[in-house]
């Protein structure tokens, strides 16, 4: 089922009491402070309650919520979820004003915000603050991401979580979307601020010190609130490694965490240069592809053909022609059920690397909804292969409503591998693809606008092949009297170049000069390493609660994490902990919530509220499920009634199409096609056409996807069939006539030709090396009999191949060195082994043939 209803607000057009929204963001380092302030009105004649379902940041901890309305400003308080529930359904049987935040029980990146008993006429801000830390990027930049999106979650039937269905989303197509968003950033560090970039257009960045390490820069005006808004911050020098201590609140207990110094370290591990450029040739390599229906959707508005199943498979043709020979790999996909290529993981060979790619270029997002679990809990039952470390790459647009419920099975298996996730496209859930990366001791990665998701891939999977560090220990060196409780989960992963963060409270009396020193030991390949950081114990000025706040989540989402884990015993004492670190400071949870009540003069309400669904912005969903109902499977629609029904019953709509869902109501359906949702002509002819015979239906379209066109151009046309019935009296046409004509009617071009780049990468076989053949020929832009005419006569015919591959790569395509560079080094491993004569006599000779000037040891030969 699905946990969010989406569609338009009502039938009716009610006004949507949400005005506009201002987000101010403050960076410092690598830790931002986001202030929203959202804008409420009422312009009905009743009192009214809304909602607002909205997505924040995974990792953030919420620490401020307040509102004001007319001169009153009430600051709301955090207390144990029931009880503010019960005080928000007094306060408006009352007639009092009460204003409610909660984090969704399934998912920690969803809030539900509650406006209860507005006056007519009445005006209301509210006020939401939150912190959290930035995750560094493959080019080192800092990412910040303004969730304006949220797309509905598929939530698998039985799944856990007692909230089920409550969390109740009203989303609409993006541009429809009331309300205004404004945006600022303010960004300071102790280093430069070399350049801010974004998805979305920005005025100039504006410095505001000589020394540049301090800029502020906006969103430029005109902003559609149709994406999410993501910011790259670029530092000078950066990642170094730092500490801050800061001083605990004067009016909190010493000896608790608030009342307590905390520290903050941001450790930057550096490995040796010899162990970081060799590449394991072993390993077991498990990818999980997500293949639910709104992996259709484009990667990027500006390039609509584009899909994210698409650039999906055009990845794992990349990392199939990067592993190792001698390691074992297997291919899972998933959709509401899932599948498999093998039975079991099988040695990576010739044999069976053209079988997966057969298969893989077979693949669509044809498999229905996000039940990811499942295929989990097959990945993991199956017994590891002995000195083959297994390391999971999960694909995803993140659309799930279990999330938590999945990050679990991941932390429990976390011993036996090693999980990499991405997150594909807006609005994929960053609570999902950071947790399953965090728990499973690898890497998260978001390809997100005009990002190609293959350089992001790739630098996972070098992190894959790198040895794994082992033995990862903290030992810490404060003065006498000084003691330390750390609060951060051990840590179980080092990357090169990534950050590992480690939060700890620190009891007792010092000096102000005082020192400590913190010491990070492991193993990698064998050899022990260790990392040192000293600091100075003297509280940093001006970081007001940050780090305390951002502590208290880090130890609250720990605790939540050991009471899922418990849940079913009798034991209360972790949940009783939760709530009691939430309290004290001030920080949101699963049990807890934010509670404000004008406790101003009010008159019971007589008879219900008004209830007003505010919408959130939902990406390209209809167009991608519009499209999917012309082409597969139209006939499992048998028995839906007549769209206008359909209009009236509009909550929630989820139609499973021979394994797809969609996840829409009939109001999109009418705002996608551009029709007035009348009991018309055109109404009984979507029926019609939606619910034809399968036979008549997808031959036509498969037919028209073979001959190089696309859904698109069928769903254009189908809709200016469909607009052109306004009489409610005009016959429509037959359904199978109506499929024809608009097949017969698309005149999209074909598809654009394969990238010159993986055309040439298709051609390497597995052992690394290329063959000299016509195709290899046209993928160089020559004929074979040029090719050939050129090759020194001593050389073999695969050698030669393979030289002028790597030649064409580095002379045309070292821009994307970081997609071909694992695969590249495989064909020099594979030239190292023939011991071939001439090499330098075939470097000058392929150089002359491509008109390139690469040199040899640049070839690494």
């Amino acid at each position: 089922m699905m946990v969010n209803c989406c569609g338009l607000l009502t039938a009716n057009k009610e006004p949507v009491p949400l005005k506009s929204v201002g987000v101010e963001l403050e960076v410092r380092d690598h830790v931002a402070t986001v202030v929203s302030t959202l804008n409420y009105e009422n312009k009905e004649d009743k009192p009214l309650e809304a909602v607002f379902v909205f997505p924040l940041p995974g990792d953030a901890a919420v620490c401020h919520f307040s509102a004001t309305i007319g001169q009153t400003q009430i600051v709301a308080e955090v207390k144990e979820k029931q009880e503010a529930r019960e005080e928000y359904d007094d306060a408006l049987s009352s007639g009092q004003q009460a204003f409610l935040l909660e984090e969704s029980e399934q998912s920690p990146d969803i809030f539900s915000l509650s406006v209860g008993s507005l006056p007519p006429g009445e005006s209301a801000s509210i006020r939401l603050e939150y912190v959290t830390e930035l995750a560094v990027q493959a080019d080192d930049g800092l990412r910040f991401c303004l969730p304006a999106v949220l797309n509905p979650r598929y939530q698998p039937q039985g799944s856990g979580g007692s909230e089920g269905a409550s969390v109740q989303v009203t989303s609409v197509p993006a541009s429809l979307v009331p309300y205004s968003l404004s945006f600022s950033a303010r960004v300071s560090s102790p280093r430069p601020v070399s350049k801010v970039e974004s998805n979305c257009s920005l005025d100039p960045l504006q410095y505001l010190n000589p020394e540049q390490t301090q800029a502020t820069v906006k969103l430029a005006a005109g902003h559609k609130f149709d994406r999410d808004v993501e910011l790259l911050i670029y530092y000078k020098d950066a990642h170094q490694p730092t500490a801050v201590v800061e001083a605990g609140q004067a009016s909190a207990k010493p000896g608790t965490l608030m009342g307590d110094p905390v520290v903050m370290l941001s450790l930057y591990p550096e490995f040796p240069q010899a162990v970081m450029s060799s590449v394991a040739s072993c390993g077991e390599f498990v990818f999980l592809l997500d293949r639910s229906g709104s992996m259709d959707c484009p990667m990027d508005r500006s390039k609509r053909r584009e899909t994210r199943i698409g650039s999906a498979r055009d990845t794992l043709l990349l990392l199939l022609k990067s592993l190792p020979m001698g390691c074992y790999f297997n291919i899972y996909s998933f959709g509401s059920s899932f599948q498999h290529i093998f039975p079991k993981s099988v040695e990576y060979s010739q044999k069976t690397m053209e079988e997966a790619l057969k298969t893989v270029e077979e693949m669509g997002a044809d498999l229905g909804g996000t039940e990811i679990l499942n295929p989990l809990k097959h990945i993991y039952s199956q017994p590891c292969i002995p000195n083959q470390p297994r390391q999971l790459f999960v694909f995803t647009d993140g659309e799930v409503g279990n999330t938590k419920e999945v990050i679990s099975l991941v932390k429990k298996n976390s011993g036996s591998h090693r999980c990499f996730s991405f997150g594909i496209g807006e609005g994929a859930s960053s609570a999902l693809i950071n947790g399953l990366a965090k728990e499973g001791g690898g890497h998260a990665q978001f390809i997100t606008g005009t990002d190609r998701m293959q350089p992001k891939v790739m630098q996972s999977l070098r992190f894959a092949l790198q040895p794994a560090v082992v033995d990862i220990s903290v030992t810490w060196d404060l003065p006498k009297g000084v003691s330390v409780t750390v609060l951060s989960p051990p840590i179980t992963a080092l990357f090169q170049g990534q950050r590992s963060l480690i939060y700890a409270q620190l009891t007792g009396e010092s000096s102000k000069a005082a020192e400590g020193c913190v010491t990070v030991k492991y193993s990698l390949a064998g050899h022990p390493s260790q990392n040192q950081l000293h600091f100075s114990l003297k509280p940093a000025e001006d970081t007001g609660l940050t780090v305390h706040r951002l502590a208290a989540r880090t130890l609250i989402r720990s605790l939540e994490m050991e009471e899922r884990e418990r849940r079913g015993e009798q034991d209360k004492g972790v949940k009783k902990k939760v709530v009691e670190v939430s309290v004290q400071s001030g920080v949101s949870s699963v049990f807890t919530a934010f509670i404000a009540v004008n406790k101003g003069d009010g008159e019971a309400v007589q008879g219900p509220l008004v209830r007003r669904n505010v919408p959130t912005p939902r990406l390209m969903m209809m167009a991608c499920s519009m499209q999917r109902m012309l082409c597969f499977d139209p006939d499992s629609l048998n028995g839906h009634k007549m769209i206008k029904q359909s209009v009236r019953n509009s909550s929630l709509r989820s139609l499973s199409l021979h394994g797809w869902w969609t996840h829409t109501t009939t109001e999109d359906c009418y705002s996608a096609l551009q029709c007035d949702p009348e009991p018309c002509g055109a109404s009984r002819s979507i029926h019609a056409a939606l619910s034809t015979s399968r036979a008549a239906a997808e031959p036509a379209c498969k037919s028209k996807l073979k001959s190089g066109g696309s859904t698109a151009g069928l769903f254009s046309n189908l809709r200016k069939k469909l607009g052109a019935l306004k009489n409610p009296h005009q016959m429509p046409p037959e359904p199978q006539d109506l499929l024809s004509s608009c097949n017969e009617d698309c005149t999209e071009p074909k598809q654009t030709p394969r990238d010159p780049l993986l055309q040439l990468v298709s051609l390497q076989k597995a052992s690394g090396c290329w063959v000299l053949d016509p195709a290899l020929a046209a993928a160089l832009g020559k004929t074979r009999k040029k090719v050939e005419k050129r090759k020194p006569s001593s050389v073999n015919q695969e050698v030669w191949a393979t030289i002028l591959a790597l030649i064409w790569l580095h002379g045309f395509k070292v821009d994307a060195q970081d997609e071909w560079q694992l695969l590249a080094m495989k064909a020099v491993s594979w030239l190292r082994a023939q011991n071939a004569s001439c090499v330098t006599e075939c470097v000058e000779a392929g150089n002359v043939l491509l008109g390139c000037n690469v040199k040899k040891d640049v070839l690494g030969l």
